[in-house]
């Protein structure tokens, strides 16, 4: 009997081991001789309604033992969550009131951007007692922004445009799978790669994509920050700068631990709650949940990396100094404290926002992002949009629209874009000035950046959340 078979007949996970010996135990007892089929059943099943009964019994004692005093999980009454934004799908809610039954849940919000994600909504944000979620911290572990203010003239931008774009072309790379030649050098491949099975075997794939991005909504552009006054937090005056921005994750590696983390997460999800599915999550006290908490920190630091040797590159070709800069996580899971206690607060496409936090909150390839100030909502556990937030499906955007005519069309509104699929056109986004109006309550507009010269994947192919 295996363990999935103990699980139908309802011997929760974590006491499968001991199951598997009583059973091995009963079949070499001459009593026990040949223990199989519905005998074998009907006795684990007894076991399990009524452990007490078997505390002595000199076959099924270790077992009852252990589950004296078992109380299962059992599902409740979704925990509320408030609503920032109007146009989110049902589907986005509904994923939304399903992480509000995760047993752990204290706390959660849904950010104006909204869609629907792998288990938690793209825009969730959930806060847990002592639980971490693979897939409400996201497949893409650690997709971030950085921007950085360089000392190029904002003139250039218009006038001689060669050395940007040249500088994209050559200092990027796109795709699924792909890496770069020669690798690259930064500080966290001297960090501790150990922490995991699954960091430890993906080191060296993960030094080959440094300095890379992904594919779908991942890109590195060109424009220009607007500053209506002086911002000590960024250090700059009053003016219009040249600006680098960039968005990606933790490549194959962060992958490779959500997928590994979340399986072991719903191996262990008690039967009554399989309905959760992706929402299954690891006790943070326990080997796995310590081991993904470690991994997904190191992914962390590594989706900073990959975009400090992006911007790196950037500059150096472009032959500019960076001067100032913002940069922040927006799929990532966090230790923070709300309401008087600790929690684990998994923000899946969404921003932080403390107050006096600042950030960066993208719109689309023709539309401005914005770099914000958080205002420290509690009822958002201080959280923002990570951006404008899909409208449609990427299979819907690629039968509506063609790169090749959008990128006319954005040439006519002095926009370049070097590659991008069908799929991340602008119309596939919603307005993000109506989604920066959803959450004026939340973060304060620091300064503006409009987009000039793009460069995203060019196939098409879409990036997980």
């Amino acid at each position: 009997m295996n363990r999935r078979q103990l699980q139908k007949l309802g011997v929760p996970p974590k006491f499968a081991a001991a199951a598997i010996d009583a059973l091995r135990n009963a079949a070499s007892q001459e009593l026990g001789f040949g223990l199989k089929g519905k005998r074998a059943k009907d006795l684990m099943q007894a076991v399990v309604r009524a452990p007490e009964a078997f505390l002595d019994d000199p076959i099924w004692g270790k077992l009852a033992q252990e589950m004296s005093g078992y109380e299962p999980i059992k599902l409740r009454e979704p925990i509320s969550y408030r609503t920032w934004g109007e146009e989110i799908d049902q589907a986005a809610h509904a994923q939304m009131r399903d992480a509000c039954r995760v047993p752990s849940a204290v706390g959660a919000a849904l950010m104006p951007d909204a869609h629907v994600g792998y288990g938690l909504p793209i825009g969730g944000v959930l806060a847990c007692e002592n639980a971490v979620i693979p897939y409400a911290v996201g497949v893409d572990i650690a997709c971030r922004m950085k921007l950085s203010v360089l000392d190029a003239p904002v003139e250039a931008l218009a006038n001689r445009r060669e050395p940007f774009r040249q500088a994209l072309e050559k200092g990027t790379r796109f795709g699924v799978g792909c890496e770069h030649k020669p690798k690259q050098s930064h500080e966290v491949m001297d960090a501790d790669w150990s922490v995991s099975r699954i960091t430890r075997e993906r080191k060296d794939t993960a030094w080959k994509q440094l300095g890379t991005s992904g594919s779908g909504n991942h890109f590195v552009e060109f424009g220009v920050l607007s500053l209506g006054a002086r911002d000590e937090g960024l250090g700059l005056d009053a003016g219009e700068y040249v600006a680098l921005l960039s968005h990606s994750g933790s490549r194959g590696a962060g992958a490779a631990v959500c997928s590994t983390y979340s399986a072991i997460a719903q191996s262990r999800l008690p039967s009554e709650l399989k309905d959760l599915g992706r929402l299954a999550w690891l006790d943070l006290s326990s080997e796995a949940g310590q081991e993904y908490w470690a991994a997904m920190n190191l992914m962390g630091e590594y989706a900073a990396a990959n975009h400090a040797v992006i911007h790196r590159l950037v500059s150096q070709l472009l032959g500019a100094e960076i001067v100032a800069g913002v940069e922040n996580h927006h799929n990532f899971a966090w230790l923070e404290t709300h309401g008087g206690r600790e929690v684990v607060v998994h923000r899946k496409g969404a921003t932080p926002a403390g107050a006096g936090v600042l950030g960066v909150i993208p719109g689309s390839m023709a539309d401005p992002a914005f770099i914000v100030r958080g205002r420290g909502n509690a009822a958002s556990l201080d959280s923002a949009s990570h951006g404008a937030g899909r409208q449609m499906s990427r299979t819907k955007a690629n039968d509506m629209f063609r790169i090749s005519q959008v990128r006319k069309e954005l040439a006519d509104r002095g926009i370049d874009v070097l590659s991008a699929g069908s799929d991340e056109v602008p119309g596939v986004y919603k307005d993000i000035r109506g989604v920066m109006a959803a959450q004026q309550d939340l973060v304060e507009i620091v300064a503006q950046f409009d987009p000039k010269i793009v460069k995203m994947c060019g196939d098409g192919s879409r990036a997980e959340d």
